[in-house]
């Protein structure tokens, strides 16, 4: 790769005058950023502005004879040359490109050339006045490029412009044995029965009468050659085994292959699967169903995986889709300010079972629906995307972008006014007719009487978290299907602030990471400092100058408690909301951003909550206030049920006060609500809403134990948040002692009093789970998984490596939101004796 001024080389013979053109090597798929930051001449943390300059790639190609090109992504005005020859030009990062070319006997260069987007926007006038503005992106022109608006949106994302080959580029010899080209596969439920449509399309055309046959488990068809070098086939599975989200039962897949003429070729995998849209009687809901049964989405929006080079490994979207997983998530959003992602991510969804909620990427802007090339473009991107990811069961939502109807609402414009052609009816149209199984929308959010009403269809919900508005709001609000919700800036664990220079939370480092709105006097440190305030009564500016390690300790429980709770507001049978997906799943900048996971691929308190509150078992209360306490049981699995209940009410976290036990029998797919008072047979304050003399309790705690007195759930209620008791420090009896078994680490814990957002720490690993809460008189057992954090900085994308197998956690520590001392566990391998830790200040 080379770098010149914009329109200096305008042919690649020209390079060679150009004495700037220093040539240096450069990954594909890969960004002009990601190679500058690889040879030292680039910052991604401090980035300088790249839309400049003109960028060329080039690359020598072997052999002689015909070769099959594919280009699946350039960012964003490109030209292909061979040599001398022009072969195509591309002004959008969201197609791919096929051409074909003949190599002669002398050496031929293929050569990639990225113009200057800031030449091309200047030089370009808009087709059309747009008719409102957005505050979003810094450059209002874009609105008719087909670019990401990654690399744009100041306060969100790192000024990085996204150049280059972000995409493979695939060079094939198409001679010798039948060779995969293309192929797509639609899959789609008839009663009991799979239907599998098939499509391919080979590098080099075959003879005919060629035995052919698609293959689907233990079924197979013969396929029909259409022309030289394509078929097709139908093939009925009966009674297929359907694909679900992994909460709800077995995301089952199925291979797929083409026998050609004695060659094996792997079409991947798909599954079965129905999708309807529940709009409940009066039409404003907003509900998901999979295979007949309602489904409550919970998940988080997708931001990337890979920053710097917008192309991540396939372990990378392992380990962050693994997360999701883990933490109870059946949702991710790929929203329209992003990136359409790599196949690997999809097929990596369908095997975890994770439905998927695409935008088209587009967002706020007014976009030139009427204008014909534009749209052309469009439609070519879409039908791509559609017919590459049309046997992923996964995807579920399509939606024609973000926040372009909110954008106009807000900015006053009337319904008429404010209608975009492209997303409600080209987008619309093009969805029904190659993803006929998946539901569309026009937008997101997408409403009532405005369209970020969150009462009606599909909102971006943040009264809780950016607007600051009282927990009891996400009640309130009647939210019907949060698309978005729930954003705080998320203070990452010690060992990433440790990795990142343990900035102090005032400091420029600090900040750099926390995101901002533009034009916002606050950012989203200020949104959580507010809860900080309104649930612990802190003053946070005061605590984060005279006790910074107790601020961040509060900070990363308060953000746990409001999204446990809200969550289990959301959840609740009764509740008019049928999903939520937090903004976001990772941080794109080392720090405090909106990820639940951060940079460094490590879980925040956030990760956790979530992981505590949406298991497909789980027991949750809820205040009622006059009416007490209510205790949900959900059973989201194929499985019945069959458990007890127990609630117990006690005073200075550890004297039980009130005690009541129930069996419960849960069909699958099921839940069942229980009242407090109802299962103790008799009147007990649990709220503490009647406020007849003074409180008895400090603490609930609900659990769901297993037929064989296995813990399932539990779930935990405090009338006051801030009494003493269970909120200053002081010295509760936690102890704890580490050991392995079977090759793998734990920590055993147990506390005589009631143990407040515990807190495990152990450098080289990360706990499977943290910031619990853990009952007087309990013992828990935690894993510590090994770390996969990068050993560089995240921009450099370097895929970690496991600690050797006789790695073991040096010194673990242990700590409570309400405990006076910090345990330090020092752990010995089995044949060596130790001390457990009981009260080491």
């Amino acid at each position: 790769m080379c770098s010149t001024p914009a329109g200096a080389a305008t042919r690649p013979e020209a390079l060679a005058t150009i004495n700037s053109a220093a040539w240096f090597e450069a990954l594909v798929p890969g960004t002009v950023a990601q190679a500058l930051a690889v040879h030292g001449v680039f910052d991604p943390l401090t980035p300088t502005p790249l839309g400049r300059q003109d960028y060329w790639y080039r690359l020598r190609l072997s052999g002689t004879g015909r070769r099959l090109i594919r280009l699946h992504g350039l960012a964003t005005i490109a030209e292909v040359w061979l040599d001398e020859t022009l072969l195509l030009r591309s002004d959008s990062m969201f197609v791919s490109h096929e051409t074909a070319v003949d190599i002669g006997p002398d050496a031929s260069t293929l050569y990639v050339c990225f113009r200057s987007l800031e030449h091309h926007l200047s030089t370009c006038p808009p087709s059309k006045r747009a008719r409102w503005r957005t505050r979003l992106v810094d450059t209002p022109s874009l609105r008719e490029v087909r670019t990401t608006l990654l690399g744009h949106m100041p306060g969100w994302f790192p000024s990085i412009e996204p150049i280059g080959p972000w995409r493979a580029i695939e060079i094939v010899d198409p001679h010798g044995p039948p060779r995969l080209w293309q192929h797509s596969l639609r899959s789609s439920v008839r009663g009991h029965d799979g239907l599998l449509e098939v499509e391919i399309k080979l590098a080099a055309p075959v003879e005919e009468g060629r035995n052919a046959w698609l293959r689907c488990g233990e079924h197979e068809a013969p396929l029909t050659q259409l022309a030289p070098s394509s078929f097709s086939a139908r093939l009925t599975l009966p009674e297929v085994e359907l694909w679900w989200p992994h909460t709800h039962g077995e995301p089952s897949l199925y291979e797929v292959t083409a026998d050609i003429d004695g060659v094996t070729l792997s079409l991947g995998r798909t599954g079965f699967r129905t999708i309807t849209l529940e709009r409940g009687p009066e039409g404003r809901d907003f509900g998901l169903s999979v295979n007949g049964t309602p489904v409550f989405a919970r998940g988080a929006c997708w931001s990337s995986a890979a920053p710097l080079s917008l192309h991540a490994d396939t372990s990378i979207y392992e380990h962050y889709l693994h997360l999701a997983k883990t933490a109870g998530l059946n949702m991710i959003r790929l929203g329209g300010t992003m990136t359409y992602e790599a196949d690997a991510f999809y097929a990596l969804c369908d095997e975890l079972g994770l439905l998927v909620w695409q935008d088209f990427m587009f967002a706020n802007f007014d976009y030139p629906s009427l204008d014909a090339g534009f749209v052309e473009r469009v439609e070519r991107e879409a039908i791509q995307f559609m017919t590459r990811t049309a046997g992923n069961p996964s995807l579920v939502v399509f939606c024609g972008g973000s926040e372009i109807a909110q954008q106009a609402a807000m900015v006053g414009l009337s319904p008429p006014q404010r209608g975009v052609e492209l997303t409600e009816s080209t987008l619309a149209d093009i969805a029904a007719t190659y993803r006929p199984d998946a539901i569309y929308i026009s937008d997101s959010p997408h409403g009532g009487v405005l369209p970020f009403y969150p009462n009606e269809g599909a909102s971006h919900y943040y009264g809780v978290g950016a607007y600051r508005r009282p927990l009891d709001d996400a009640r309130r609000a009647g939210v019907r299907f949060a698309s978005e919700c729930l954003a705080f800036a998320n203070v990452p664990c010690d060992a990433t602030l440790e990795a990142i220079g343990s900035p102090a939370p005032q400091e420029p480092r600090w900040k750099r990471a926390v995101p901002r709105d533009p034009g916002a006097s606050w950012d989203f440190d200020d949104v959580r400092d507010h809860y900080l305030h309104e649930l612990y009564g802190v003053d946070a500016a005061r605590l984060r100058n005279e006790d910074p390690a107790r601020y961040l300790e509060l900070s990363r429980a308060v953000v746990a408690e409001v999204v446990g709770e809200t969550f289990a507001e959301w959840r609740r049978i009764g509740s008019v909301c049928s999903g939520a997906l937090v903004w976001q799943l990772q941080d794109v900048l080392p720090g405090a951003g909106w990820g639940i996971v951060d940079a460094y691929r490590r879980p925040k308190s956030f990760w956790y909550a979530m992981k505590q509150s949406l298991q497909p078992r789980q027991i949750l209360l809820t205040d009622e206030g006059l009416n007490g306490l209510d205790i949900h049981v959900f059973n989201d699995s194929q499985q019945r049920l069959d458990a007890h209940v127990e609630i117990v009410a006690m005073r200075d976290g550890s004297i039980p006060l009130a005690r009541a036990r129930h069996e419960v029998r849960i069909a699958a797919h099921g839940a069942a609500v229980f009242n407090a008072a109802e299962l103790l047979g008799r009147f007990f304050d649990f709220t503490y809403a009647y406020r007849f003399g003074p409180r008895e309790h400090d603490t609930v705690i609900a659990s769901m134990y297993s037929t064989n007195g296995v813990l399932l759930s539990q779930a935990f209620y405090f009338p006051e948040r801030t009494q003493a008791g269970i909120f200053e420090r002081g010295d509760i009896g936690l102890e704890a002692h580490a050991e392995p078994s079977d090759g793998r680490w734990w920590v055993t814990l147990q506390t005589s009093r009631l143990a407040r957002h515990v807190q495990i720490s152990a450098p080289g690993f990360v706990p499977s789970d943290n910031w619990f809460h853990l009952a007087p008189g309990a013992t828990v057992r935690v894993e510590l998984v090994s770390d996969s954090a990068p050993r560089s900085h995240p921009f450099a994308q370097s895929t970690a490596q496991a600690p050797d197998a006789d790695t073991k956690p040096s010194v673990i520590e242990v700590r409570a939101v309400n405990s006076s001392k910090t345990l330090r566990v020092r752990s010995k391998q089995p044949d060596q004796s130790f001390v457990d830790a009981k009260g080491l200040s």
